[in-house]
């Protein structure tokens, strides 16, 4: 099954390591840095456009990690995707 993530951008569901809620997480010094990371190396892929950005899913797929960002809410994601999400 794959999960639609915003504009023409679609991932197969079994390659979701997570989906995070970026309103939650970006003031995280790890999350900082993590981005920060994956963004030298070329893994993070922007699907928001115009729109204002509410979540990132991490993706890997053979070996290889994208980090996608999404205009669609981290709860919604995980709602169609049939993931629970817990929150601590």
């Amino acid at each position: 099954m794959y999960l639609h993530l915003g504009s023409d951008i679609s991932v197969n569901k079994k390659y979701i390591v997570a989906i995070f809620d970026l309103d939650n997480t970006s003031t995280s010094k790890i999350t900082q840095e993590y981005f920060k990371n994956a963004t030298l190396e070329g893994k993070v892929i922007n699907v928001s456009e115009e729109d204002l950005p509410r979540s990132f899913i991490v993706v890997e797929e053979k070996g290889k990690e994208k980090v996608y960002i999404s205009p669609i809410s981290s709860s919604t994601l995980s709602k169609r995707a049939g993931i629970s999400m817990k929150f601590y």
